[in-house]
């Protein structure tokens, strides 16, 4: 018999496996690269002036209530919160990953438990935005992050 590896930065492919002696698909989960992080705020115009005119800020684009600005390649997002109490607990940390459903599937494998399973969030003009998002111990919200080529569909 031969035994055989294949390293790729997010998979690794092996013949050895526990259950499966041809070969087994593991997920190598690399959570290191933030996508996106969520502000709200009480008032989106005032925020927006603060963070382009007072901290430099480059402004990525506003739709609505929510402005974004980029911070070396992490998105910030400001965002109006629903009611004043909410704002200091809005904030969100949305973790960016290659393929949403297998890091869903590997998370649960886990024992983490989504509140939604991953759902197209927007179309933008070059790729679709897909999360799916979750709460650590404390009841913070997280996010899973992908942005998929246009017309993507995860896998089920």
């Amino acid at each position: 018999m031969c035994d055989w590896a294949i390293d790729f930065p997010y998979l690794v492919l092996s013949s050895r496996a526990q259950n499966n002696p041809v070969a087994s698909l593991t997920m190598q989960l690399d959570l290191n690269h933030i996508g996106q992080i969520a502000l709200a705020t009480g008032n989106v115009d005032r925020a927006e002036v603060f963070y382009s005119e007072k901290l430099g800020l480059r402004k990525l684009y506003r739709f609505g209530d929510l402005t974004f600005f980029d911070c070396a390649g992490v998105r910030l997002m400001i965002e109006k919160a629903h009611g004043p109490e909410n704002i200091p607990r809005a904030s969100v940390i949305y973790f960016r990953c290659a393929d949403i459903a297998l890091a869903v599937r590997e998370l649960e494998a886990r024992g983490v438990t989504f509140a939604s399973k991953p759902h197209l969030i927007a179309k933008m003009d070059d790729h679709d935005l897909w999360m799916a998002f979750f709460t650590d111990p404390d009841g913070h919200t997280l996010a899973l992050m992908q942005e998929a080529p246009k017309g993507y569909t995860p896998a089920s």
